[in-house]
């Protein structure tokens, strides 16, 4: 069949195919995705969150999503226990005071780390920043977001985090 003949045939395809998935009942418009068999007896998590982007946009998309993380546990009815580490180039984004160009070019992207560093915080997530990434890429550490703690070594911390149970979560 050519392409020509079969292009009107598409949206009765898909129409087709629509009809059929609802009425085998698997595309319910009432079911609600969740992660019951994974959360199967499990009453509170422990997490520890590895960040090293390089770029302030995914820094704050991933942040993003630690917090809707959190808040899906917390609607699963699971208790949760995290701690963010930043380590590498993405500690200049953590700052009050960053690199003109980076605020120039990015300033939305470090609106949205404040604001989600913010939200983060009051929900209890412990965020902290590498303080030998602050001293490599020449950040003060008196200017971090008051939201995070300097810690000496981002890698030390994700070590000790992760004896004490803490299941990494690297990005």
């Amino acid at each position: 069949m050519s392409a020509r003949l079969f292009r009107p045939l598409v949206p009765l395809l898909l129409l087709t195919l629509m009809i059929s998935t609802l009425a085998s009942g698997s595309a319910s418009a009432e079911s609600k995705p969740d992660n019951s068999a994974a959360l199967d007896g499990v009453k509170r998590t422990k997490a520890v969150f590895l960040i090293r982007f390089d770029e302030p946009g995914r820094t704050g998309s991933f942040m993003k999503a630690i917090l809707a993380t959190d808040k899906g546990l917390e609607e699963e009815g699971v208790e949760s226990d995290m701690v963010v580490v930043f380590i590498g180039k993405a500690v200049r984004f953590l700052t009050t005071t960053p690199d003109a160009e980076i605020a120039r070019e990015h300033g939305k992207a470090l609106e949205t780390i404040a604001e989600t560093a913010r939200d983060l915080k009051s929900r209890g997530i412990r965020m902290e920043v590498c303080g030998a990434a602050t001293k490599r890429f020449g950040v003060d550490n008196a200017t971090i977001l008051d939201e995070m703690d300097v810690v000496g070594n981002g890698f030390i911390s994700l070590i000790g985090w992760q004896t004490q149970g803490y299941v990494p979560m690297t990005f």
